[in-house]
């Protein structure tokens, strides 16, 4: 369900600023099996980092409806939403630049050509370090697949999404990763897999609006049958802050 890699360049750990952002995370990338496969996805997110806290830690809310297509070189292609996303996530700001967040989501059935109709829980710890203009976070996500899916049974797996890039004033670069895994056979004789990619990333901050770019591809895999070249594209708007209070009236005076 999760796309291993969706959250790479992200402070995941950090409290955002209070307010709602929109964050769309979009890749187009191939794997050289026999013949090629090629995978396009977007994944369109709003986030609202409410007023509120609980636990000593920032409140926030996020929702995804993320799309997807997948074309087998010369024989198939399909296209179409899959599975939504929601979710709750908790963000302690510790101190000294470092951030933990722990976020509890779900993804809900759907029945599209790329979509499953069976739920998910998904779980989500990271921490980050964002001190002194780096970002250095590690994102691990947890998943455990619903059963009673029409169409196929998913493994649980889990992805592990690492950063490692500094700003050099309103430029970021820096090397990226992510891991993933099954954790399960869900149906006789299948084969769990698993991967891990290296990358870089670039990303600009033109003020009102982050641009992020990475390159990523395979130097492992299991039972995939081919390796995979991925290219990435990010933007961040922060939309405001609608909920704010407003801001005090100052009478001019004599």
């Amino acid at each position: 369900m999760t796309q291993p890699g969706e959250t790479v360049g992200l402070a995941a750990g950090a409290p955002l600023p209070e307010g709602i952002y929109f964050v769309d995370t979009s890749d187009w990338g191939c794997r050289n099996t026999d013949p090629d496969t090629c995978v396009g996805v977007s994944i369109p997110v709003l986030a609202w980092s409410t007023p509120w806290t609980l636990f000593g830690a920032r409140l926030q809310f996020l929702a995804a409806a993320p799309v997807a297509e997948v074309g087998i070189a010369d024989t198939t292609y399909l296209y179409g939403f899959y599975n939504p996303f929601f979710a709750a996530q908790l963000a302690w700001d510790l101190g000294g630049g470092l951030g933990f967040s722990y976020l509890l989501g779900a993804y809900a059935g759907v029945d599209t050509d790329v979509g499953f109709d069976t739920s998910s829980l998904n779980q989500r710890f990271a921490l980050s370090y964002t001190g002194d203009g780096w970002n250095l976070t590690a994102n691990v996500i947890w998943g455990i697949q619903a059963d009673g899916s029409t169409k196929t049974i998913n493994p649980n797996f889990v992805n592990v999404d690492l950063t490692a890039t500094k700003k050099f004033g309103k430029w970021e670069i820096g090397p990226v990763a992510y891991y993933s895994t099954d954790l399960n056979a869900p149906v006789f004789g299948y084969q769990k897999q698993s991967q891990f990619a290296l990358g870089g990333l670039v990303g600009y901050d033109f003020g009102p609006v982050i641009l992020q770019g990475y390159l990523t591809t395979d130097v492992y895999e299991e039972n995939y049958g081919g390796y995979d070249t991925r290219l990435w594209g990010r933007i961040i708007v922060p939309l405001g802050n609608p909920f704010a209070p407003p801001a005090p009236v100052r009478l001019a005076t004599k």
